[in-house]
């Protein structure tokens, strides 16, 4: 029932990430500033082209279609290696990134006083951190 429950807000939470790299891959700038680490100075330390943005997006709809099957399709069994493997790959991608570049990026970051850094800190990385904890506590459960 937990692992249910996690595994769709899950799956919801990485299909609107991923519909929002969509956005910017087609041209869409809601959020696309805030969402890039700059440095000191305002300059972006990243500059994806709308290709990455779609890249990532695919990838992330593929990860919230990954849990929405375990919530919602319970029927359609996935392949028992995919299911294992899949569910500690993903949560292990965002482990990472919650602890950060010890730079730019994560909780353990040096600039903390960009406007990217600002919204890090409150919101990219707990989610990041979050969004791990329930993938390995889904896999926990599973097992």
């Amino acid at each position: 029932m937990l692992s249910n429950i996690l595994s769709l807000l899950l799956s919801i939470t990485l299909i609107a990430l991923g519909l929002i790299h969509f956005n910017w891959a087609l041209g869409g700038k809601w959020g696309f500033e805030a969402a890039l680490p700059t440095n000191e100075a305002g300059k972006r330390v990243l500059n994806p082209k709308k290709f990455d943005s779609l890249i990532v997006g695919l990838g992330l709809s593929a990860f919230g279609a990954f849990y929405l099957f375990q919530a919602v399709f319970t029927a359609i069994e996935m392949p028992n290696g995919l299911t294992t493997y899949g569910g500690w790959i993903i949560p292990s991608i965002f482990l990472p990134r919650a602890i950060g570049d010890f730079r730019f990026v994560g909780f353990f970051k040096k600039i903390k006083s960009t406007p990217f850094a600002k919204m890090d800190t409150k919101l990219f990385s707990p989610l990041c951190l979050c969004m791990a904890l329930a993938g390995f506590a889904i896999q926990l459960l599973a097992e």
